[in-house]
């Protein structure tokens, strides 16, 4: 079609996300009934009670548009970080903020920071909008600092840090970090995206975006519900922000992007603190059994600040996920991070990660250490 020569080469270059694979996808291609996924970091234990009941309340009014202001899921985050409504932007995901950012500051001729490896959503968005991406290796698996101020340059406007970094599971240190914003030039927001936020134990030397709102204006933090609070299908995420910055990514959002019932489960969420405990007990209580388990099996499990631990296994990464599929099993292989023996799994439940541990040991007996 003539209208595709139009179409710039930014874009045809993109490559799509790729997400983890579906259970139901699963059982139609294998045949295995009951599998496990253990991919996509999502809460083992699933939603709150509470966001589901708040959920379902909200079905009864689908007829009406959700309130595009948000406001009252608002005002409970405010209470919870203690922040006013102003420093708040809402997203379809925390995904939706990092497309926001891009498409207010991210143009051809500027450039945006991240490393590698992190989230591949940051490298995409700014793609999509035709910046550049300028990439920095982390080190000792941590965001190297030093490095990404060195690297940037008079048209850089952002500066990506998952921190927990994905899918490393580490995290910077807050002394780093100070000595690095105190460097950088007030023409960079550096976006501090703590998806993983909320599994990062009390007192852990790492710096927590909501403190510096009214610190620095230039660090702008990403927050989500789809991980510890487990609703990861709703699609709702939030930064926490500079009024300043605030008002222009107001500008660029759609009315109405956080659905109805996606604003009371998130709330109900917000309100149920027994089921977010419990999620973070069973995530450490279950990562400490799995490390040691992992180790007799011969392979090197990493320490994680997250719900997901990353995995050496010594062997093709890739025909350990497939076998491990043929088992029930949805891990994933990390070789498009860069890494091809290595799996990431999501901290299951105790019966999940045990059925996990028997596939992968009836798994390891059948591939070959990589180079023996």
């Amino acid at each position: 079609m003539e209208i595709l020569r139009y179409v710039p080469d930014y874009i045809k270059e993109l490559v799509p996300y790729p997400p983890g694979k579906p259970i139901e996808e699963l059982e139609r291609q294998y045949g295995v009934k009951d599998p496990i996924k253990l991919a996509s970091n999502e809460n083992s234990l699933g939603p709150s009670p509470v966001a589901v009941e708040r959920c379902r309340q909200g079905l009864s009014r689908l007829h009406r548009y959700p309130d595009g202001s948000a406001y009252y899921l608002k005002q409970e985050l405010c209470r919870k970080l203690g922040v006013a409504q102003e420093n708040i932007v809402l997203g379809n995901g925390s995904n939706e903020l990092i497309d926001f950012l891009c498409r207010v500051f991210i143009r051809a001729g500027s450039s945006a920071i991240s490393s590698r490896p992190s989230f591949l959503v940051y490298t995409k968005m700014v793609q999509i909008t035709g910046g550049e991406n300028i990439v920095v290796d982390l080190k000792d698996s941590v965001h190297d600092l030093s490095a990404i101020s060195r690297a940037v340059t008079h048209d850089t406007r952002l500066i990506f840090l998952d921190n927990p970094n994905n899918p490393m599971g580490t995290v910077i240190k807050k002394g780093e970090f100070d000595r690095f914003l105190s460097d950088l030039p007030d023409s960079v927001l550096v976006v501090l995206d703590e998806a993983y936020g909320e599994f990062v134990h009390a007192g852990t030397d790492t710096p927590r975006g909501v403190d510096y709102v009214h610190e620095d204006p230039r660090v702008v933090t990403l927050r989500t519900f789809s991980k510890a609070y487990g609703l990861a299908g709703l699609r709702v995420g939030y930064g926490i922000m500079d009024r300043h910055i605030s008002q222009l990514l107001e500008r660029v959002r759609q009315p109405f992007n956080v659905n109805l019932p996606a604003q009371e489960a998130a709330r109900g969420a917000l309100e149920d603190t027994v089921h977010l405990e419990e999620t973070l007990r069973n995530n450490w209580h279950e990562m400490g059994r799995l490390k040691n388990e992992i180790k007799k099996l011969g392979c090197q499990p990493f320490d994680s600040h997250t719900n997901f631990m990353l995995i050496d296994t010594f062997r093709d990464a890739g025909q350990v996920y497939e076998l491990m599929l043929r088992k029930g099993v949805i891990i994933r292989a990390m070789a498009a991070y860069g890494f091809p023996t290595y799996i990431r799994i999501t901290i299951g439940t105790p019966e999940e990660n045990q059925r996990f541990l028997s596939a992968l040991s009836r798994v390891l007996e059948k591939i070959p250490l990589k180079g023996g």
